[in-house]
């Protein structure tokens, strides 16, 4: 039998007030059934207006020895005891989402502009954005500079959440696209595969697409040739959650499912709410394991990486 991951991951609490817990960091060892919070995120400085807004933190990336994690509006780097060894901040990252790392740049996704910002590693700065709008003719890329003040008017028309890229192009997704969009070099954009409304992290996988259906509460994965894959997301039983009275779909509700970590061919890892880490696995066509973290109905998972260091959750 494989043995399981470790997996860190972040988490908002929707719907927190000022000077509340709005989300952490964890350690997830599924070997072993345990979790370890290593950051409490109770920044009290942050706009709390709406459900998630600026609360909690968002994707995760590798890079050396080195992590980085997103907040609403700045980039984080920590080490790996989790002391914050620098941040980034740029006047167009807003309401930013899930985050990857393609050699040597960092993708953001930055909702609040409905942008893809570029942060060069070597030069650790924002060094380009992707503005991406949709009209009747299609899609639309266009780049601006992040460090000058012409760049796109703040909105979240498409609240993009979610980018990937690969030597094939850029990959965006998000919860008002209805499509996994593909950019290439050249920037032109057109949509990869149609998707429901209101998914997360969608992306190619194992010749076809893998995402979120959070509307729907489960996790799909649908081929080429029109085959469907797909698992429900775990609920519990309403008399052990807590903050039930804020249980509201505009807040938070139960198999709320975001965040989403492929370990393998076959076995993934995805978030939900409250606060949940189940690992399925395709070729078993079951569910492996499954860790909480909170039995708040307000804290839903966001991004999840697998931990690719040598540590002990007790060290």
């Amino acid at each position: 039998m494989k043995k399981l991951p470790i997996i860190l991951a972040t988490s908002v609490v929707r719907g927190s007030q000022q000077g509340e817990s709005h989300g952490g960091i964890y350690l997830v060892d599924f070997e072993n059934q345990a979790a370890k919070m290593m950051v409490d995120w109770n920044d009290s400085g942050i706009d709390f207006s709406g459900r998630g807004w600026d609360r909690g933190l968002r994707g995760i990336e590798y890079h050396g020895d080195e992590i980085f994690i997103a907040a609403s509006d700045e980039l984080f780097v920590y080490n790996q005891s989790f002391e914050i060894k620098r941040s980034y901040k740029n006047p167009f990252l807003r309401h930013a989402h899930e985050i990857f790392k393609f050699e040597n740049l960092l993708f953001v996704a930055s909702t609040g502009f409905d942008s893809i910002l570029v942060f060069d590693l070597d030069s650790d700065s924002f060094t380009r954005g992707i503005y991406i709008t949709k009209n009747p003719k299609g899609w639309k890329s266009q780049l601006f500079d992040p460090q000058s003040d012409e760049g796109p008017p703040m909105g979240n028309n498409l609240h993009l959440n979610n980018v990937r890229c690969n030597k094939r192009g850029l990959f965006a997704s998000g919860l008002r696209t209805n499509a996994l969009i593909y950019m290439d070099s050249d920037l032109n954009v057109k949509e990869y595969c149609s998707l429901p409304e209101g998914t997360h992290n969608a992306r190619p996988f194992n010749n076809g697409v893998l995402f979120n259906d959070t509307k729907s509460d489960c996790i799909r994965l649908l081929s080429r040739e029109g085959e469907e894959s797909h698992f429900v997301i775990p609920t519990y039983p309403e008399d052990t959650l807590t903050h039930t009275d804020l249980d509201d779909s505009r807040i938070a509700r139960q198999g709320f499912a975001r965040g989403l970590c492929v370990i393998d061919k076959d076995l993934i890892a995805v978030g939900s709410s409250p606060s949940t880490i189940s690992l399925f696995d395709f070729d078993q066509k079951k569910k492996v394991a499954s860790v909480n973290l909170s039995m708040d109905i307000r804290n839903a998972i966001h991004g999840m990486e697998v931990w690719p260091y040598e540590r002990l959750l007790d060290s």
